[in-house]
């Protein structure tokens, strides 16, 4: 088996592979979120010991910020199953049916 050959067969598993790799990177985010939210409501905490007559509104700032740390943090799962199912392999691709290049005739007005 010559080089070329088997630098062809491999480049499939090599994609597959950084696929994997780059969906897993991007699932990261979940931890900055997790600390992000964390960080809110601990300030919250803090912030209500310190002066409980503003808890009504502080509360409300704290569930803008969480809802603003839990947007960024859905980007992760759609960062990476845009990872899975955007890039192919060569051998995926020919696997689909070719585009018809037919010339679409109309009809005359």
């Amino acid at each position: 088996m010559n080089d070329k050959a088997r630098d062809e067969n491999s480049q499939p598993e090599m994609l597959e592979g950084a696929k994997s790799m780059g969906a897993g990177a991007a699932t990261i985010a979940s931890a900055g979120a997790a600390v992000g939210i964390g960080n809110v409501f601990s300030s919250l905490i803090h912030s209500v010991a310190r002066n409980p007559s503003l808890a009504k509104q502080l509360f409300g700032y704290a569930i803008l910020g969480f809802a603003l740390t839990e947007a960024i943090a859905s980007f992760a799962p759609m960062m990476a199953f845009l990872i899975l199912s955007v890039f192919r392999s060569k051998k995926e691709s020919f696997k689909q049916a070719p585009l018809s290049h037919n010339k679409v005739e109309t009809a005359p007005c």
